[in-house]
C-alpha cells in the first residue's frame, strides 16, 4: 500500500525516501551564501552589533530565533532583534522599521523571511553606512534591493535547486555557511568557543517550514525529517514541547501535522493578535517553567483569534450568500468589512478559498483612507503574477503587494475597492480561462477490508512527512452512518458501516453542519487512515476530509 501511495507522489525507490543530513543539498549551491557568511564573520571579529529582523509569522519567529541562536553560539556577543507590529509599522523593512532599527546603531542588519522588496528601507540604512544582509524566500519585484548581500533562491538567475526553502530554511543555510567559514578561519580553535552543532536547531527549521505551508520538496523534507526527529527525542527548545504538552500531544509521536495544526497556529496568533515579540522570546528561551506560561498565554491568544474568525467568516458567508442570489460568483473573490482584524484576514481568505474553490482577497482597514488585503490562491493560479500583470496595467492602482504563487499580501486605497475588484475578477478569469473549477480531492483510491487496521495506519503516519506538495494519503469508499454526534461545536464524531459489515470510528472536522438529519445514511467519503490515542489506548480511526451523502433513507 505504501509503496502505491509513494508511486503516485513521484518516488520510485528507496533511495528517494533517504531523509538524511548528509543527502541535503551543500550551501555551497545556493548563491551568496560564501559573502553572506564573510560578511556576518567580519561584524563577529570586531565584536559588532548585529539586528535580527524578524517578519511576524511563524516562519519569521523560527528564522528569528534560529538566527539569534546560532549567532550566539558561534560567539557573537550583541545579536538583538526587532519585529515589526503588524498593526503599527506594517511588513517588511520599511523606512519606519529602518528608522527604528537605526536607534539601536547596529552594524549589521539582518533580514529573515522579508527585504526583497524593501528598496526604501535597505537604502536608508545603507546611506547610514549600516551593513544589510537580506535572507528571504519570497518572490523578488522588477528591482532588488541595494543590500550588501542577498541571499534568496527566488532571486533572479539563481540556480539552487530547491526553490521552495522557507525564510527559516534559507538563514539556516546561511548559518551553516558561517559555520564553514568560521572553522577554515581558525575561529573555533581558540578554545573559548565551542564548535556548534547547528542540527540541535532543526526543530525551528521543521516548524517553521510546516508552518508556512511551503512544498515539501525532497529537501525540504529532509529538514523537516531531522526537526521531527529531534522533537520525538526531547531535543527541542522548551516551547516547542510545552505547545505539543499542552495541546494534548505526545511530543515523541509528533508528525509534520502537529506542527501544522497545533504549533504554528499558536505561535502565529502572537503576530496575529499581540506582537510576536511573545513568540520569539518564548523560542529563545532555554526554561520550561517560562515555556508553559508562554505557550498558555500563545493558547489563550490563539482561542481569541479563532473568536473573532468565526465572527468575521459568518459576516463574509453573508456577503457572499447574497451575491450568489444576485447571480454567480465572481472568479476572483474580494470581500472587506470596516469591522474586520487585520491579523486574521488571511485565515478568513483561505476559509473562503476553501469553501468557494476559487482566489480571494480578505481586506481589513489599515487606516483611514488605505485597505490591507491577504491573498489565497488555487493551484491553478499564481497570485502574485496576478497582482503583478494588475499593477502593471493599472498603475498606482496598488501602493504595494508581494508574496508567493499561493499566497500574498497588498495595500490599496479604499476608494479604489470598486475598481479593483473589477480588474481582479477579470485577470482572475482571464488566468483560468473563462473557466472556474469546482474543488477536487484526489484519492488514493479505496482501500480493501484488511487494509484497514492499526499497523498500517501507524505506517502512514511515519511514513511521511507529508505536506503541501507531498499530500498525507487520502482513501476513499461507501459506508452506512451508523450514529452520529456533534463534538467541539463544529465537529463530529460517527461510526461508520462498510458493505461487509465491518464498523469503524470517524472523526469529521468543522463538518458537523453537513450531517445527515439522523442516523441510517449512505455516504460517499474521503478520509485519511489514522492513529487516535483514547484512555492509553491506540486506536485506528478515520479522519473524515469530505463526504457526500448518497442516499437519506
Amino acid at each position: 500500500m505504501l509503496q502505491r501511495v509513494y508511486a503516485i507522489r513521484g518516488i520510485s525507490g528507496a533511495a528517494q525516501l533517504n531523509y538524511s543530513l548528509d543527502t541535503l543539498i551543500p550551501p555551497s549551491r545556493l548563491g551568496n551564501t560564501d559573502r553572506a557568511a564573510r560578511l556576518i564573520a567580519d561584524v563577529l571579529r570586531r565584536n559588532g552589533h548585529i539586528l535580527i529582523l524578524a517578519d511576524f509569522d511563524a516562519d519569521g519567529a523560527t528564522s528569528c530565533a534560529l538566527a539569534t541562536r546560532a549567532l550566539r553560539e558561534m560567539g557573537a556577543q550583541n545579536v538583538s532583534f526587532m519585529v515589526p507590529n503588524r498593526f503599527v509599522d506594517g511588513y517588511g523593512l520599511t523606512v519606519q522599521i529602518a528608522q527604528k532599527a537605526l536607534s539601536r546603531n547596529p552594524d549589521l542588519v539582518v533580514t529573515v523571511d522579508n527585504g526583497i522588496s524593501s528598496l526604501e528601507g535597505v537604502s536608508l540604512l545603507r546611506k547610514q553606512g549600516v551593513e544589510v544582509l537580506i535572507t528571504d524566500h519570497h518572490l523578488a519585484g522588477p528591482r532588488l534591493p541595494e543590500a550588501s548581500v542577498i541571499v534568496n533562491p527566488n532571486s533572479p538567475g539563481e540556480e539552487f535547486p530547491s526553490k521552495h526553502l522557507a525564510g527559516v530554511g534559507v538563514v539556516f543555510y546561511v548559518m551553516v555557511a558561517l559555520r564553514a567559514f568560521l572553522r577554515e578561519e581558525g575561529w573555533f580553535d581558540q578554545g573559548s568557543i565551542r564548535e556548534p552543532n547547528l542540527a540541535e536547531l532543526l526543530d525551528l527549521v521543521a516548524l517553521g517550514t510546516v508552518a508556512d505551508v511551503v512544498r515539501l520538496d525532497r529537501n525540504n523534507r529532509i529538514l523537516v525529517q531531522q526537526g521531527l526527529q529531534r522533537i520525538r527525542a526531547g531535543q527541542c527548545c522548551p516551547l516547542i514541547r510545552a505547545i505539543l504538552t499542552g495541546a494534548n500531544r505526545h511530543p515523541d509521536e509528533v508528525v509534520a501535522a502537529d506542527l501544522g495544526f497545533v504549533v504554528g497556529p499558536r505561535l502565529n496568533a502572537a503576530g496575529r493578535i499581540d506582537d510576536m515579540s511573545v513568540g520569539i522570546v518564548g523560542l529563545l528561551s532555554d526554561s520550561m517553567v517560562e515555556a508553559s506560561r508562554t505557550a498558555q498565554l500563545l493558547d489563550e491568544l490563539n482561542r481569541e483569534r479563532r473568536s473573532i474568525e468565526q465572527g468575521m467568516k459568518q459576516q463574509a458567508t453573508r456577503l457572499l450568500d447574497t451575491l450568489e442570489l444576485e447571480g454567480e460568483l465572481p472568479g476572483g473573490i474580494c470581500v472587506y468589512d470596516p469591522g474586520w482584524h487585520q491579523g486574521v484576514i488571511g485565515i478568513l481568505a483561505s476559509r473562503i478559498k476553501e469553501r468557494y474553490h476559487r482566489p480571494v482577497i480578505a481586506f481589513a482597514e489599515d487606516d483611514e483612507t488605505s485597505l490591507k488585503g491577504s491573498a489565497r490562491s488555487v493551484a491553478s493560479v499564481h497570485i502574485r503574477d496576478a497582482l503583478d500583470a494588475i499593477a502593471t496595467a493599472n498603475p498606482g492602482l496598488l501602493e504595494k503587494f508581494g508574496g508567493h504563487a499561493m499566497a500574498a499580501g497588498l495595500s490599496l486605497a479604499k476608494k479604489d475597492l470598486a475598481h479593483f475588484r473589477r480588474c481582479f475578477d477579470e485577470e482572475i478569469l482571464r488566468r483560468l480561462e473563462g473557466e472556474v473549477h469546482a474543488g477536487e480531492y484526489l484519492s488514493d483510491g479505496p482501500l480493501l477490508r484488511e487494509d484497514m487496521t492499526l499497523p498500517l495506519a501507524e505506517q502512514i503516519s511515519r511514513g511521511g512527512p507529508w505536506g503541501q506538495g507531498f499530500p498525507e494519503p487520502l482513501f476513499d469508499g461507501h459506508f452506512r452512518v451508523l450514529s452520529q454526534r456533534r463534538v467541539g461545536g463544529e465537529h463530529a464524531r460517527l461510526v461508520l458501516q462498510d458493505c461487509p459489515g465491518t464498523e469503524y470510528n470517524a472523526i469529521a472536522f468543522n463538518q458537523a453542519e453537513g450531517l445527515p438529519d439522523r442516523p441510517g445514511a449512505d455516504i460517499h467519503a474521503v478520509y485519511r487512515l489514522t492513529v487516535n490515542r483514547y484512555r492509553g489506548e491506540r486506536q485506528m480511526q478515520l479522519q473524515i476530509v469530505h463526504f457526500k451523502v448518497t442516499s437519506d433513507e
